[in-house]
C-alpha cells in the first residue's frame, strides 16, 4: 500500500476507476459520482500515464477493460474495503459510542435466534448502527469472505472452498423436525419408516440453504439419495415452506424454532423416523449447530468483537 501512495496514486483516483469499471461508461460513472465527465477522464488518464499502461480500450463510443484494468479492479476493491474498515475502526475509539456493525444471517437464525441478541447489543451500545441481511448459508458465507459482512451466522456446513479463509465456531443450536399438515396421509401417524420417504411429496428449501444441507446429510445416512424424493416445490424461505405444508401438500424438514406454535395448536404434526439398515436409529429431531463465521485475516472492528463476545458468552453459559 505504501508503494502505491508514494507513486502518486490516490484513493479518489481508485474510487473513480472502480466506478468506471462498474459502469463501463465514463459519463454514467461521472453521474453516479456527482462529478464532471472531464474529471473522470482526467483521473483515468492520469493513472494510465503514471504507469504507462492502458486500463480501458476505447472502441467507438464504448469501452472495454484491459487485463491491467482487471488487475487494478481486484486490488482496488480489496484496498477500498480495508480503508472503510479502518475508518470504522477509528470511529470506535470513543468507546463504542459510534460505529457500524454489518451482519449476515441465514433466515432461521435471522428471524428466530438473532433478534434478541441485537436488541441486547443495542441497549448496551445505542450509538452503533446495525445492518443485518438475511439469505441462505452459501450466500452469507460468500459475503463474509468478500467483506460484505463483519460476521455471519449460519446453519449447515461451510463450503470447503471457504474453509481456508473463514473461521467458524458454534454459538447455539437448533433442530430439524419432519412435519406434515392436516390432510397428509402421515398426519395421524407418529412414526414413519424412511422407506416411505420416496412415496410422498416433499416441500424443500432451495439449494444452498443450511436446512437442506443438514436434511440431505441425514438422507445419506438413511441410504436415500435426494433425487429419490418427489420434490414438488423448492422455496427460498422457511415461512413459505411452512405455509404450504400446513395445507397438507407434502412433508418437509423444518426448523423446530419455526413450528413450536403450529405443533402446539395441532396445525402441523411431528414425525419420528425409523432408520434404515445402514443407520438403524429412530430419529425424533435432527440436531444442527448455529455457526458464527468471520474472516481469518480481515480487520475486525470493536463493535464486531463486542457482538462476537456477546454471542460466545451466551453459548458458553448454556
Amino acid at each position: 500500500m505504501a508503494n502505491i501512495f508514494r507513486a502518486g496514486m490516490t484513493l479518489e483516483q481508485l474510487r473513480i476507476f472502480l466506478k468506471v469499471a462498474d459502469c463501463m461508461h465514463f459519463t454514467h460513472a461521472a453521474e453516479a459520482l456527482y462529478i464532471t465527465q472531464p474529471a473522470v477522464s482526467a483521473a483515468i488518464q492520469s493513472l494510465e500515464e503514471q504507469y504507462k499502461i492502458k486500463l480501458f480500450h476505447r472502441i467507438g463510443r464504448r469501452i472495454e477493460i484491459t487485463e491491467a484494468g482487471k488487475f487494478l479492479q481486484a486490488e482496488a476493491q480489496n484496498l477500498t474495503t480495508q480503508v472503510v474498515l479502518i475508518e470504522r475502526g477509528l470511529q470506535e475509539f470513543n468507546g463504542l459510542q459510534k460505529g457500524e456493525l454489518k451482519l449476515g444471517a441465514s433466515q432461521t437464525i435471522g428471524n428466530y435466534f438473532l433478534p434478541g441478541f441485537i436488541a441486547r447489543f443495542k441497549q448496551e451500545h445505542p450509538g452503533i448502527e446495525i445492518n443485518c441481511s438475511l439469505n441462505n448459508t452459501e450466500i452469507i458465507s460468500a459475503g463474509v469472505m468478500n467483506g460484505e459482512f463483519d460476521l455471519g451466522l449460519v446453519e449447515g456446513e461451510i463450503e470447503a472452498s471457504f474453509l481456508n479463509t473463514l473461521e467458524q465456531q458454534a454459538i447455539g443450536s437448533d433442530y430439524l423436525q419432519i412435519v406434515v399438515g392436516k390432510g397428509h396421509p402421515w398426519f395421524e401417524t407418529d412414526i414413519v419408516s424412511v422407506t416411505e420417504f420416496p412415496k410422498t411429496n416433499w416441500i424443500m428449501r432451495e439449494s444452498g440453504s443450511g436446512t437442506r444441507q443438514i436434511f440431505e446429510q441425514f438422507l445419506d445416512k438413511w441410504s436415500i439419495k435426494p433425487a429419490e424424493l418427489q420434490v414438488i416445490l423448492e422455496m427460498s424461505s422457511g415461512e413459505m415452506v411452512k405455509a404450504v405444508v400446513e395445507n397438507g401438500v407434502g412433508a418437509t424438514a423444518i426448523s423446530g424454532l419455526m413450528i413450536k406454535k403450529e405443533i402446539e395448536l395441532g396445525i402441523l404434526h411431528p414425525i419420528k423416523v425409523i432408520g434404515s439398515a445402514k443407520y438403524p436409529v429412530t430419529v425424533t429431531q435432527i440436531i444442527r449447530p448455529f455457526l458464527l463465521i468471520k474472516h481469518k485475516e480481515r480487520f475486525q472492528t470493536q463493535s464486531s468483537h463486542a457482538f462476537e463476545k456477546l454471542l460466545v458468552t451466551n453459548s458458553n453459559n448454556e
